[in-house]
């Protein structure tokens, strides 16, 4: 059952410009992506999709394979991610043959481990059609998350019969960290929402997300613990 990985990295990234190419603990940010998925035992190829010839550049020099530069249109800031992905798909078919099994990787969320990598390809049975990473909320919607509701008065989120009034009382809720996502090759045009969806959960230590300066630090900082100094 033939694996791949993909890895989608713009190069008009906003909130820190060129952050998959910055210097991250003493390699690109990229490149602690691509060494988790080459490490992958499950793992047979590893792609990253990229419209950047520095990224591409950076990717190869790492062990990645990048066959195209991708297309404008699919490179936007507003551009969804699984066409990218479905984009990617369609070339390896074409030129490297089927496979069976893809896991995508946020270059973004290089906290995850091999292992993170690795749980989320076993929840992928033949019931399920994709798997994701989240890790528990630090806020809950049925205790205090608000929303402004349509007469304009605000309210909780989700509203249980009686109400909640202690958090430790409200249902479980998770949030999704962007890390991990996994589908097989005949389930990713359902997307996420529209199959059987199972979760990964990792500790908030493994999620963070970097979307800006500040996350970046974090992130470094927390590497630096992890690999003792």
């Amino acid at each position: 059952m033939k694996t791949i990985a993909s890895i989608c990295a713009r190069g008009g990234s906003v909130g820190v410009p060129r952050k998959n190419v910055m210097p991250l603990h003493g390699r690109p940010l990229i490149a602690h992506t691509i060494a988790q998925a080459l490490a992958a035992p499950a793992v047979d190829a590893v792609y990253v999709s990229t419209d950047d010839a520095q990224i591409a550049e950076v990717a190869r020099a790492h062990g990645a394979r990048v066959p195209f530069l991708r297309p404008a249109e699919l490179a936007t800031g507003t551009a969804a991610k699984i066409p990218v992905i479905e984009h990617l798909c369609d070339w390896v078919e074409r030129h490297d043959g089927p496979f069976a099994r893809i896991v995508d990787l946020d270059p973004t969320s290089p906290l995850r481990t091999v292992q993170d990598i690795e749980s989320c390809l076993a929840l992928l049975d033949d019931d399920t059609d994709a798997v994701i990473t989240t890790f528990e909320s630090e806020k809950n919607p049925y205790f205090n998350m608000v929303e402004v509701k349509p007469n304009g008065n605000v309210g909780l989120v989700c509203t249980g019969q009686g109400g909640v009034v202690a958090r430790q009382l409200a249902p479980r809720v998770y949030s999704m960290n962007a890390s991990i996502y996994v589908w097989h090759r005949r389930t990713l045009a359902k997307g996420l929402w529209n199959g059987r969806v199972r979760m990964h959960v990792m500790p908030r230590e493994r999620s963070i997300d970097i979307d800006s300066p500040l996350d970046f630090r974090i992130v470094e900082m927390l590497m630096a613990e992890r690999q003792g100094g």
